[in-house]
């Protein structure tokens, strides 16, 4: 869903530092969209059995005939034609993670079952502005904006530094070399590309999986393209409004929801000293924030990147005893040990301790150092109107403090979306129930990144086009990653015979 990088913000933080959609719009590109030429994929992602290649597509779908730029494919066919049935389109989330490994990923890390990899050419995608397709930048370094969640806020005299600091990174991004696509990275275009890519394939129609911010993107395409959407797993929902000022208030309520299970934890570990019951350490918390919000810890760690660090590790199980390890360093006034420092939360199954797409930014100096973020920051400025003022931010971290005392002065601080140089250029994507019943929602009940209640909001809006099951687990992410027998068997029963559940359903805690 999102890059992190603690030691960069560790430092960086230190004192010394309701429309209607959007129509598709039909262009003749789509009608005669050439084939595909399949060859190998570029270094840093290439795995046996999978395929690359681009398409140019419209620059702006309002002038189909007028500059194009280039959508980069992955494929891993069936190779049983036999069984095959279709092509199932694929999203790591972010906005702004590389998709073109993907495929090999659900193979070979996610083990998607053997007769799903029969039945469909699994498809990746680089979306516009993203890796190796044609790619943005804003020529930030990592300290200069290390993250695109918002940092916490202690007061109205942080929101008020903080807004200087963001107009900066907009000012950037508005300058940037890559400047003439920042009006047009969006989700709804993304959607369009995915449409060029599926008359490309030659498909009447396709089906699909997203995880994260794939959600929204998948949810955008049915809802435009309804007639030529076959079967849509969605894993961990953002909402029906997408990445918008709303949402990003979400991360606050997830950390609420997610913080019991590191408290549990930590209470059941009592090596790490951080309190014999929950509620001892969720008192721990706010000790910690306070005193490093008075004097931060040697090696930088404010109040702020401590509240940061816990937010990026509450994302899997797999980082709380290294979440644990830093408060006790923390706690001890020693220095943080790297091997515990949170790892960044990624989409990519296939790199588990990176953000999303580094290792291949870091392997083809094509692609912009800071493609990630500011591919991030082009999609979730342009689909939504952001409130520009900054003494309204400056009343919801005060609002947000108290509803979500952990992370909500954070979560509804300003962002760069508040100074960007361009305004939304269509209305966005409206999600109804108009379409057909081919909507599955998977969700855990306690997500940090895409809460619960912004999956319910999506359910709501889709109507009786789709199901959710919910996993009593938490955590982000969902599908063939936690061990949830029941809600990966109705996962994969959906992909294989695109039949919903008669009703919404309730899956109990792994194991149970």
């Amino acid at each position: 869903m999102l890059t992190i990088a603690v030691a960069f913000l560790a430092a960086a933080v230190a004192p010394s530092t309701a429309s209607s959609a959007p129509a598709p719009f039909p262009s003749r590109a789509a009608a005669t969209a050439p084939a595909i030429t399949w060859g190998d994929c570029p270094e840093a992602v290439a795995a046996p059995g999978l395929e690359c290649g681009t398409i140019d597509v419209p620059l702006d779908y309002a002038e189909p005939d007028g500059r194009t730029i280039e959508v980069a494919v992955s494929r891993l066919a069936s190779t049983n034609p036999q069984e095959r049935r279709g092509v199932l389109l694929t999203n790591t989330g972010g906005p702004g993670g590389e998709g073109l490994a993907y495929p090999a990923g659900l193979r070979d890390v996610l083990k998607l079952p053997q007769d799903l990899l029969d039945q469909y050419d699994i498809i990746g995608m680089d979306p516009r502005g993203v890796g190796h397709s044609t790619p943005v930048t804003c020529d930030l370094t990592p300290l200069e904006h290390p993250t695109n969640i918002p940092m916490y806020a202690r007061g109205p005299a942080d929101v008020r530094s903080e807004a200087e600091r963001v107009a900066d990174v907009a000012e950037k991004c508005g300058s940037s070399s890559t400047a003439w696509l920042l009006p047009h990275v969006t989700t709804a275009n993304t959607a369009r590309d995915m449409d060029q890519v599926r008359a490309a394939l030659g498909e009447e129609k396709v089906s699909y999986f997203g995880i994260s911010y794939g959600t929204y993107l998948g949810s955008v395409y049915t809802s435009m393209f309804p007639e030529r959407s076959d079967r849509f797993l969605l894993d961990s929902a953002t909402g029906p409004g997408g990445w918008d000022a709303s949402f990003a208030r979400l991360f606050g309520e997830g950390v609420e929801d997610r913080f019991p299970d590191f408290a549990r934890f930590a209470a059941d570990h009592p090596e790490y000293g951080l309190g014999d019951t929950p509620r001892q350490v969720r008192a721990t918390y706010f000790e910690l924030a306070a005193r490093l919000d008075r004097e931060p810890s040697p090696d930088g760690y404010t109040g702020a990147a401590f509240r940061f660090a816990t937010f990026a590790a509450l994302y899997y199980d797999t980082s709380l005893p290294g979440l644990a390890e830093t408060w006790r360093a923390l706690d001890r006034g020693e220095p943080v040990p790297v091997s515990g420092a949170p790892a960044g939360p990624t989409a990519e199954p296939a790199a588990p301790s990176s953000g999303p797409g580094a290792a291949t930014q870091a392997a083809d100096a094509e692609i912009p150092a800071d493609n990630y973020i500011a591919s991030q920051l082009h999609v979730i400025c342009n689909d939504s109107d952001w409130p520009e003022q900054v003494w309204r931010y400056q009343v919801n971290v005060a609002l947000d403090r108290v509803r979500h005392p952990m992370f909500g002065a954070a979560a509804a601080n300003i962002t760069p979306c508040a100074f960007w140089p361009s305004e939304p250029a269509e209305p966005r994507v409206k999600i109804t129930d108009d379409g057909p019943a081919n909507v599955l929602i998977l969700q855990n009940l306690r997500d940090p990144a895409t809460p619960l209640s912004g999956a319910r909001d999506l359910r709501a809006a889709f109507g009786d086009r789709a199901r959710m099951v919910t996993a009593d687990q938490g955590g982000h992410l969902s599908y063939l990653r936690l061990g949830n027998d029941c809600a990966d068997d109705l996962a994969t029963a959906f992909l294989r015979t695109g039949d919903l559940p008669e009703r919404d359903v309730a899956c109990g805690a792994p194991g149970a």
